[in-house]
């Protein structure tokens, strides 16, 4: 019964019921839209997506210290609620500590967000590894309005191979530290990313600290007015010295 309770970022689910034909499960019902269905108006803001990202990787850190993988983040499974909240949908090819080997080699989730290791010969299993690249892809694709590594299709790593451009270089707006963790999350060597969603969602936190007056401050006013300032502070004290220095070695 995972994401009982408010605020776990999932959507809850009641207990089950085995009917007379049919095995069922009740979940709650939530108004809003899917990350998809907002990127279909434009890539996220910083702050949207900084928002996005500290909440999934918050949710992701409670599913794995569950033992619990999800295997398939992307926009179309994140849910942004009209109460504001983010929650984590679909753990339909999920894997648990129970899962069976058969379960495990089998490649579930969408292509484009699965991270290359698992597209090798012999493939590396899915582990929570696998989630926190998925969530970088979903970073970048909010941010950028692109996939990163363009669309994947089952075992072409070379695609994995080419040079990713920077969030920064296709939306300078964003601010270097949410930068810098996107793209170590989605780095194509699985030893330079996140090795945990706590390290994950600590990075994306001090990230927005670092941002937040960079982005609440209004573009370029006040360093302007100052810089301006303290020029013509600098011009008039220089005048000054020059007329001192003429006076005191003016020949008599």
């Amino acid at each position: 019964r995972g994401g009982e309770g408010a605020g776990s970022g999932f959507v809850r689910v009641h207990a089950p019921a085995d009917g007379a034909t049919h095995f069922y499960a009740v979940f709650d019902w939530h108004a809003g839209q899917t990350l998809a269905q907002l990127l279909a108006r434009g890539p996220l803001d910083a702050t949207q997506v900084l928002a996005l990202g500290t909440a999934v990787a918050r949710s992701l850190s409670l599913l794995h210290a569950a033992g619990v993988i999800h295997r398939d983040i992307k926009p179309g499974n994140l849910h942004l609620g009209d109460d504001g909240q983010w929650r984590v949908l679909d753990l339909g090819v999920a894997l648990s500590r129970r899962s069976s080997t058969a379960a495990r080699e089998l490649h579930a989730g969408t292509p484009s967000f699965i991270n290359p290791e698992q597209w090798q010969d012999p493939p590396q299993p899915p582990d929570a590894g696998s989630d926190l690249f998925a969530l970088g892809v979903t970073l970048y694709q909010a941010l950028t309005g692109r996939l990163p590594y363009g669309e994947i299709e089952p075992y072409q790593l070379a695609r994995y191979r080419r040079e990713t451009p920077s969030v920064s270089r296709l939306q300078p707006s964003v601010p270097m530290p949410l930068d810098r963790v996107v793209m170590r999350a989605i780095a194509r060597d699985a030893k330079a990313r996140f090795e945990t969603a706590e390290e994950l969602l600590l990075a994306l936190e001090r990230s927005a600290a670092r941002d937040q007056p960079a982005l609440a401050r209004p573009p370029g006013a006040p360093r302007e007015v100052l810089s301006g300032w303290q020029i013509g502070l600098g011009l008039s004290v220089l005048l000054n010295l020059l007329l001192i220095a003429w006076l005191v070695f003016l020949p008599r």
